[in-house]
């Protein structure tokens, strides 16, 4: 690939990896987490509420080095 096809292909790569919106579902899936590892009616939803915090967090880790547009 030369050098102006890649930039002919960076601005659909950087409308899908823009930080905005997947910094939000990352915080959302926070916020899912902690949910349930504090709801009392399921336990399977309290035993699975440490990965999804952990995948939250190491989602929005990563998506903390996406650009801002």
């Amino acid at each position: 690939m030369s050098g102006q096809e890649q930039q002919e292909a960076r601005p659909g790569l950087r409308r899908w990896f823009r930080r905005g919106p997947w910094e939000m579902a990352a915080t959302a899936l926070i916020g899912l987490g902690v949910f349930m590892l504090m709801q009392p009616f399921s336990l399977w939803l309290f035993s699975n509420s440490f990965a999804v915090i952990l995948v939250g967090t190491l989602s929005f880790v990563i998506v903390s080095h996406f650009p801002e547009d």
